[in-house]
């Protein structure tokens, strides 16, 4: 589904990373973990075309991004949905509303029924009409996940989406990510909680990364 084939990326000079190649297949479920400023981020942001590889190639169901033009571009980030570190919001809409914005963006009609379903399944049917600002940290994240799968994707990307959070929400949060995995999506989370990982590993088969050296390793079993 989504492949990185000997990828590096530089930034002043110097390879942040070099010689990644890694395949997302369709329904399988990765963790994403490395010390801090290692390229976590960076790499998440190459699966969804945010960047381009300085060598090496990103493809997405068989196609390299650099051929594609920017609608076809568009096109792939809707079948991805993304969890950002920092979730933003518009604080000026209710957080319907901004669980909807991808719609709205992408000229899709709005289903008002499925969208309240939707909101209920992360637990905010409540929180509907309140303004971001009203919400909690948890709350935050959990209508960030619903934001990002309510375009129905393929591929769901996190970026430390627990990183805020206690433990109860963490699993929480945990519990909704293996559901959509369940569901036939493809799930990559990048995070450094090692007790998260270990979490999910009593509920899904998930394979662990890890970006050290400046290359991708397959974590060993201590995790």
């Amino acid at each position: 589904m989504i492949e990185l084939q000997n990828v590096a990326m530089s930034y002043g000079g110097g390879d942040l990373f070099s010689e990644i190649s890694l395949k997302l297949a369709p329904g399988s479920f990765h963790f994403l973990t490395g010390p801090s400023g290692a390229g976590k981020t960076t790499l998440l942001k190459l699966c969804y075309a945010e960047l381009m590889p300085s060598a090496g190639h990103v493809s997405f169901m068989g196609r390299d991004v650099r051929t594609m033009g920017r609608d076809d571009i568009a096109a792939l980030r809707g079948r991805i949905g993304v969890v950002h570190q920092d979730c933003q919001f518009l604080d000026h809409l209710s957080v319907a509303e901004n669980v909807a914005l991808p719609l709205t963006v992408a000229r899709r009609p709005l289903d008002a029924r499925e969208l309240m379903e939707l909101l209920g399944w992360v637990g905010l049917k409540a929180q509907a009409d309140a303004l971001p600002p009203q919400l909690s940290g948890g709350e935050r994240q959990r209508a960030a996940l619903a934001r990002a799968v309510i375009m129905s994707p393929d591929v769901l990307l996190a970026d430390e989406p627990t990183g805020n959070l206690d433990w109860d929400m963490s699993l929480r949060l945990l519990t909704l990510l293996v559901e959509l995995n369940r569901m036939g999506k493809t799930v990559l989370i990048a995070t450094h909680d090692l007790n998260l990982i270990r979490a999910a590993k009593q509920q899904v088969s998930a394979r662990v990364l890890r970006i050290a050296n400046r290359r991708l390793q397959l974590a060993g079993a201590d995790l």
